[in-house]
């Protein structure tokens, strides 16, 4: 029965390589925003 629900553990983990992942996503759209800005100038 304790099987069907993930332990909050389990959860927390996965939340945490989620936020990593967005992050890495987010820094990457930021690399590219600050090259277009230096481009720019």
């Amino acid at each position: 029965m304790k099987k069907l629900k993930p332990s909050i553990l389990e959860l927390m983990k996965q939340n945490r390589e989620e936020l990593l992942r967005d992050r890495e996503k987010m820094e990457k759209i930021e690399r590219r925003l600050e090259e277009k800005h230096a481009s720019q100038k």
